[in-house]
């Protein structure tokens, strides 16, 4: 059985673990080639034994994804899976929830006033909603949405991943969050940065420091398990 993200998010809270939530990245525009002729699917065997709380795939074209293998990815692990691409129509809500996904990315800056009727949307389909803010306006559009988790992208989102980003905006936007779950999204390089998240957010969105990792595994599993007090 597949878990929620959310519940899966607050299971490994007690087991003394810091949750992650793990992102199988192809391609980034501003590191470019990230899987290095490695299989997605042993990546995602190498998170699920580190004991991550999800799986996180992008399947915009810009980053080199697909709908094959995040299906692919669906059917192979017992992990929640996040669909992470720029959904701009119901029928992506709907083709998502055919392939097994558990969660959805949905981003306020881009669908606004839309958010809380594709965020109803998701929930009618039995999706979760991992709504995204970078800024106050969005934190603002949140509020209006019955989404139970908020996303906080570090990185500007129209810049491509080209601007670094840091944590720092994860603390400055948390404290306006408010009985939702939170996960710190990005710029999550070093355990340093991990600490500062999960001292604001219940989660964290990792990608191209596991994927950049020569030892995937070691790296991932550090995270996992740190004793970030």
């Amino acid at each position: 059985m597949v878990f929620g993200l959310g519940d899966m998010i607050e299971s490994r809270k007690k087991e003394g673990l810091n949750p992650i939530l793990a992102e199988i990245k192809i391609y980034s525009p501003k590191h470019g080639d990230l899987l290095r002729g490695r299989d997605p699917l042993e990546i995602l065997k190498v998170y699920e034994r580190c004991r991550v709380a999800g799986i996180s795939y992008i399947t915009s074209h810009i980053f080199k994804g697909n709908l094959k293998m995040l299906e692919k990815i669906c059917n192979e692990s017992n992990l929640p899976v996040l669909r992470k691409d720029f959904i701009l129509s119901k029928e992506e809500i709907e083709l998502s929830a055919s392939m097994g996904v558990s969660a959805i990315l949905l981003i306020a800056r881009i669908l606004g006033e839309k958010t809380a009727e594709f965020v109803d949307y998701a929930l009618e389909h039995g999706l979760e909603a991992l709504v995204e803010v970078h800024t106050i306006d969005d934190v603002k559009i949140v509020e209006s949405t019955k989404a139970s988790i908020v996303g906080i992208n570090n990185r500007d989102i129209s810049k491509l991943e080209v601007d670094n980003g840091d944590v720092e905006l994860t603390k400055r936007l948390s404290p306006l969050i408010r009985d939702r779950i939170k996960v710190s999204e990005s710029g999550i390089m070093s355990l340093d940065d991990l600490r500062i998240a999960l001292r604001y957010a219940d989660a964290a969105l990792i990608g191209t420091a596991f994927m950049k990792a020569e030892d995937t595994e070691a790296v991932v599993k550090s995270f996992v398990e740190a004793k970030l007090c």
